[in-house]
C-alpha cells in the first residue's frame, strides 16, 4: 500500500496565505507615498528648467566645471550646478524604484520586488560608503571642496543657479571666497590685476558684505574694491574669512543633526529593504504551498 503523504490535501485550508496582507499593504503604500513624491519633483525639475531657459531652447547649457574635470566628473559637476537637472535625474530614479515595489508588492511579483530590493541596498551601500570614506579621508574631502569652490568661484557669473548658490551660502554662513575673500581675484570680472577691463575689478559680491537688518536696501556695490584694502580695514565692510573654515566648523558643531538626517535618509531604505525581503519569501512560501496541493490533487497517495 502506498505511504500517505505527510501533509494532508487541504490541510492548510484553499484559502490560507503565508503572504501577510501587513506587510503587502504597507510595503504599497511606503512606495505609492515615494512615487507620488517623485512625481512632484519630476513636475518641479521640468518646470524649472522650462522656466529658466524659457526663449533659449536648443542652446548649449553651460557647465563651470567642464574646462577642468574628466569627462565623468564634469557631466556630475554640470548635474551639480543645475538644481533643475538633479531634481529630474533624482524623480525619475525615485519613480523607477518605487514603482517596482508598488506593482511589486501589490501584483505579489517576486521579480519587481528583488530588482526593488537590490536597489535600495545598493543606494544604501553607496551612501554608507561615502559617509564613511568622507569621514576616514576627511583631508582629501577637504581639498576636494576647495578645488570645487574655487571652480565655482572661477564660473560665478557664468550660471544664474550657480551665481544664487554661492550667495546664499556666503550669506547663510557669513563668509566670502574659499578661503578668504581675496579668493575672488580669480574671477575674470573680480580679478585685481591693471589691465582687467571690468568695472568689478578687485570687487568681490554684494553677498560678502556684511548688511544692516534695518537697511532696507540692499547695496549691490558694497564690495566695489574690497580686494585692494587690507584684512582690518575690509573687515568693517565685508565678511573676510573663508567660506571653507566656516563649512568645516559648522559640520563639527550640527554632527547630531547631520547625523539625524543621514539616520532619517537610511531608515525608510532599511524598512524598504527588510519588508521586500519578508514579502519576497512569504510568496516564495505561498508559491510552494500551491504547487503542493496542486500536486496533491491530482495524486492524493503520493
Amino acid at each position: 500500500m502506498a505511504k500517505r503523504a505527510a501533509v494532508p490535501a487541504g490541510a492548510l485550508g484553499d484559502d490560507f496565505s503565508f503572504v501577510s496582507p501587513m506587510a503587502k499593504y504597507v510595503l504599497f503604500f511606503f512606495n505609492l507615498l515615494f512615487w507620488m513624491i517623485s512625481m512632484v519633483m519630476v513636475a518641479v525639475g521640468v518646470y524649472a528648467r522650462l522656466l529658466k531657459h524659457a526663449g533659449e531652447l536648443g542652446a548649449p547649457q553651460p557647465c563651470w566645471f567642464r574646462a577642468t574635470s574628466t569627462a565623468g566628473v564634469a557631466a556630475m559637476a554640470c548635474l551639480a550646478v543645475s538644481p533643475a537637472i538633479l531634481l529630474i535625474v533624482v524623480g525619475v530614479l525615485t519613480f523607477l524604484i518605487t514603482f517596482c515595489g508598488c506593482v511589486g508588492s501589490l501584483r505579489e511579483n517576486i521579480c519587481l520586488l528583488q530588482v526593488f530590493s537590490v536597489c535600495l541596498t545598493i543606494i544604501f551601500l553607496l551612501q554608507l560608503a561615502a559617509g564613511v570614506l568622507g569621514f576616514v579621508f576627511s583631508d582629501k574631502a577637504r581639498g576636494k571642496v576647495s578645488e570645487i569652490i574655487s571652480g565655482a568661484i572661477v564660473h560665478y557669473r557664468d550660471d544664474l543657479d550657480l551665481q544664487n548658490l554661492i550667495d546664499f551660502g556666503q550669506k547663510e554662513f557669513s563668509c566670502c571666497g574659499g578661503v578668504s575673500y581675496k579668493d575672488w581675484s580669480q574671477n575674470m570680472y573680480f580679478n585685481c590685476t591693471a589691465t582687467t577691463p571690468s568695472r568689478e575689478r578687485c570687487s568681490v559680491p554684494f553677498s560678502c558684505c556684511l548688511h544692516n537688518t534695518d537697511q532696507a536696501v540692499i547695496n549691490t556695490m558694497c564690495g566695489h574694491g574690497m580686494q585692494a584694502r587690507g584684512y582690518l580695514e575690509a573687515s568693517a565692510f565685508i565678511h573676510t574669512n573663508g567660506c571653507i573654515d566656516k563649512l568645516v566648523n559648522w559640520t563639527h558643531s550640527n554632527l547630531f543633526l547631520l547625523g539625524g538626517i543621514a539616520l532619517g535618509l537610511a531608515l525608510p531604505q532599511l524598512v524598504g529593504i527588510v519588508l521586500a525581503r519578508l514579502l519576497i519569501n512569504q510568496i516564495r512560501d505561498q508559491i510552494k504551498l500551491q504547487l503542493y496541493n496542486q500536486q496533491h490533487r491530482a495524486d492524493p497517495w503520493s
